[in-house]
């Protein structure tokens, strides 16, 4: 059995970068990464989503579903999770 690179397998199922879907795919991909980033940065300050929730005025399952899914995220709010909550801060980059 032929084993295919992840990219190839995006080209064929998603399309090529720049089409509809491959865009969404991509887009979804990073929403994801952000929401795994602000979990992996919450536990290593030790800190639970409900201590975290209450650092920045947001319930526990807000935080939640922030980090399995980190679509549906003001900028706001991402600065408010970050700086208030976590003591870091915030780096956005845009690539043309």
């Amino acid at each position: 059995m032929e084993t295919k690179d992840w990219k190839i397998i995006k080209d064929e199922v998603y399309g090529k970068k720049g089409t509809l879907r491959r865009d969404e795919l991509e887009r979804d991909f990073e929403s994801f990464k952000i929401g795994f980033l602000l979990r992996k940065a919450r536990e290593e300050k030790n800190l639970t989503q409900n201590q975290l929730a209450e650092l920045i005025n947001k319930k526990r399952t807000y935080i939640s579903r922030v980090e399995n899914n980190g679509s549906n995220l003001t900028l706001k709010t991402l600065y408010d999770i970050v700086e208030k909550g976590l003591g870091g801060k915030v780096n956005i980059s845009i690539k043309m």
